[in-house]
């Protein structure tokens, strides 16, 4: 493994390990809110957003498993959710650097 591949992945794990800090976090995180926060903050939930809002359901809302209301469930929850945002966001990376290296 090259040098600056270790480095990039430590530095990742050393994220990956301070993730749950965001649960030290007071509120709703910026931007992550579901039509109940954008009512509050709007006084109306626009039309298009409240349309498109049932497509999609989070596989972990709010960075937790349904019904672990624990310390520990939460911080689990918070690192295997950058686990996988890392191996999704990794894999299509990977992915297209192939592409274009063919290329």
């Amino acid at each position: 493994m090259e040098t600056s591949v270790k480095k990039m992945a430590v530095a990742l794990m050393v994220l990956v390990v301070l993730t749950p800090l965001g649960l030290l976090a007071v509120g709703e995180t910026f931007g992550e809110w579901g039509n109940e926060e954008i009512q509050e903050k709007l006084g109306y939930v626009p039309s298009g957003l409240e349309g498109l809002s049932s497509l999609w359901s989070a596989p972990l809302p709010d960075y937790a498993f349904p019904g672990d209301e624990t310390t520990v469930g939460s911080v689990a929850a918070y690192v295997l959710s950058a686990i996988i945002g890392i191996l999704i966001c990794g894999g299509l990376l990977y992915l297209f650097g192939k592409k274009v290296a063919r290329n």
